[in-house]
């Protein structure tokens, strides 16, 4: 079987290489170095329409990144927030929670994400801009946000900040062997906040505030200064996450069923409020339940940032498509498509498993 695999491949390899040099069409990556000759509207790094196809892949490949990242941590807290809710003994809220999960996961995707483009795009012009508190603005642009910029200084305020995460971390793995070994707890969250809060911010106060903000101006034509945020960002950030959550929300629900309504009713007899058991009896146990589709969302939700193209948002496949037509180099392109969703899968998958055995239940 596996011979059988490898002799297809290697016919399927051969044929396409002898079709293409019978057309007379070239080959290989060396295009990746050809001045790209298109702009892209949003870039994390620096571009122009004289940098390479490589390049401009780049900067498609950190905006797919971008919105996945934004659009996972959005996605779980509305998804763990619905799923609660919908168990939640407030009737109003446990039927908004259903409504939305109803409603999102059985309209597509697609529709979604055309009708808050089409929401945020048909606000006002630049001209008639929506103000808040005359720092921030929205219009059919997008929205435009102060820009920080860093001054001396602000370099030890990061470095106090990661050093009281580690301490954070440092204290919570104490407080954990010390109630494994004496069943004594400890204030950690409070702790941990107070570390991650208090300390920067006494950098900061200490070394006279080193971030200053640059607040855009309106002008005649545009704003200046700030930083822009496109309504095709918004609208793509947005749909992936409501339309997420909404699974999310059901895998949370489900989990938290599966666990033996007997845990419930022993933490009720041992004194503990309904919310203290929800966090230290029900949720941890239903993790194990949870994780698995999850993950699986997590996989969809980058996955389906690739619709991105309906509305314009420059992401990979959108920038490649562009790089595509104007190279014609349609194999080369789809296999970087391929190759980039596969380790972005890949990796994903790698992550949320070691996370998933991580917090397995262990029988003692």
């Amino acid at each position: 079987m596996l011979a059988g695999i490898v002799a297809l491949l290697a016919w399927l390899v051969a044929n396409t290489a002898h079709n293409l040099e019978t057309r007379g069409l070239k080959t290989g990556f060396g295009f990746l170095k050809d001045p790209a000759f298109f702009d892209i509207n949003q870039k994390l790094i620096e571009y122009s329409s004289r940098s390479s196809f490589g390049r401009a892949l780049l900067v498609g490949l950190l905006n797919t990144l971008l919105v996945s990242a934004l659009g996972i941590v959005a996605a779980t807290i509305l998804g763990f927030a619905a799923g609660m809710l919908r168990l939640s003994r407030n009737w109003l809220m446990a039927r908004l929670a259903t409504a939305y999960v109803e409603f999102t996961r059985n309209v597509p995707l697609l529709l979604q994400l055309i009708f808050w483009w089409s929401l945020l795009t048909g606000l006002p012009g630049v001209q008639d801009s929506l103000s808040l508190g005359n720092v921030a603005f929205l219009n059919n642009r997008g929205a435009r946000l102060p820009a920080p910029s860093a001054e001396p200084g602000f370099g030890m305020v990061l470095a106090g900040a990661g050093m009281a995460v580690v301490a954070a971390i440092a204290v919570s793995a104490w407080a954990k062997r010390r109630r494994l070994a004496t069943g004594r707890g400890f204030p950690v969250a409070a702790i941990a906040i107070g570390l991650i809060v208090g300390v920067p911010t006494t950098l900061f106060l200490a070394l006279g505030q080193p971030l200053a903000w640059d607040v855009p101006q309106p002008g005649r034509f545009n704003f200046t200064g700030g930083i822009q945020v496109t309504p095709e960002l918004v609208a793509l950030w947005w749909a992936l996450s409501v339309y997420t959550g909404a699974f999310i929300a059901e895998g949370v629900r489900g989990g938290i069923l599966s666990v033996a309504r007997g845990q419930t009713e022993a933490a009720y007899a041992l004194g503990l409020s309904r919310g203290a058991t929800m966090r230290k009896v029900v949720l941890p146990q239903a993790l194990c339940a949870i994780v698995p589709p999850l993950t699986s969302q997590y996989l969809n939700l980058t996955k389906n940032s690739s619709l991105a193209v309906a509305i314009g948002y420059q992401d990979l496949v959108s920038v490649g498509g562009t790089v595509l037509n104007q190279s014609g180099r349609a194999l080369e392109v789809v296999s970087i498509w391929i190759v980039v969703y596969l380790g972005l899968s890949l990796l994903t998958s790698l992550f949320m498993n070691w996370y998933n055995r991580r917090i397995a239940l262990v029988e003692r």
